[in-house]
């Protein structure tokens, strides 16, 4: 597997509040890899998107190298990750007024060669990139998504929704915080993407997939969809990782 991630401050903001960790477990011949977009100010955005990325990020690593680690309880690792980063950020504002509601979005997980187990919360998103073409694997915890499920927008209104950046979910703003889990069978020359909503607002899906066919590279391709975002103003901080099979 080949993996490669890239993020950058954008056109407006001043600060980078978004963070990514990709880690190679040889051991279990997979990758470990998630996105934050924190929020909060620029300070609590930062280090909460920081924060949940790494003790997301070393949990995994920490129960994948142990060597009594059984397969098939990947969702329940998954989920313990996602409460423990919430958890972190969580206790982090309660003790210091200074980043009293910070939070953070999350997408992330383990890609092996023949699956991948993913969670989320909030509006980073994570793609399945084929031949065939290109499927959204997580759901977006939004304002505009509730608005397209009950049918009240199109999926097209909701692109250009002018409340579409308002997030439903975070890490880190309450207690406890419930994540979505899913699982997506993989084959070789295939891919999984993960992105903060700096890149989905600025780059099409299509346009992901056809620079996801174009080039073989993940390096490449992440460098590319960077290259589209900033030409196009990028208004938010972006992020993109990609792991190919």
């Amino acid at each position: 597997m080949r993996s490669f991630g890239i993020t950058d401050k954008g056109k407006v903001r001043s600060e980078n509040q978004d963070s990514y960790i990709i880690e190679n477990c040889d051991k279990r011949k997979s990758v470990v890899a998630v996105i934050c977009d924190g929020m909060g100010g620029a300070k609590a955005g930062d280090l909460a998107s920081r924060l949940s990325s790494k003790e997301f990020v070393s949990r995994i690593f920490e129960a994948l190298v142990a060597p009594r680690f059984f397969i098939g309880s990947q969702e329940k690792l998954l989920r313990e990750s996602c409460a423990d980063a919430n958890g972190v950020v969580y206790e982090y504002s309660r003790f210091d007024a200074d980043y009293n509601g910070m939070g953070t979005t999350l997408v992330g997980g383990i890609i092996t060669r023949r699956k991948a187990f993913l969670v989320n919360v909030g509006d980073s998103r994570a793609y399945h990139l084929s031949k065939a073409g290109i499927r959204q694997i997580s759901r977006d915890h939004s304002y505009v998504e509730e608005l397209v499920n009950m049918g009240a927008i199109t999926r097209e209104e909701a692109a250009n929704h002018r409340k579409k950046n308002i997030i439903t979910r975070a890490l880190g703003v309450d207690r406890s915080v419930e994540c979505d889990y899913y699982e997506c069978p993989l084959r070789v020359g295939e891919g999984i993407l993960l992105c903060s909503d700096g890149l989905s607002n600025m780059v099409s899906d299509k346009e992901i997939h056809e620079c996801f066919l174009t080039y073989s590279s993940p390096e490449v391709v992440c460098n590319k969809l960077m290259t589209f975002a900033l030409e196009r103003g990028a208004r938010d901080n972006v992020t993109v990782v990609l792991v190919k099979i």
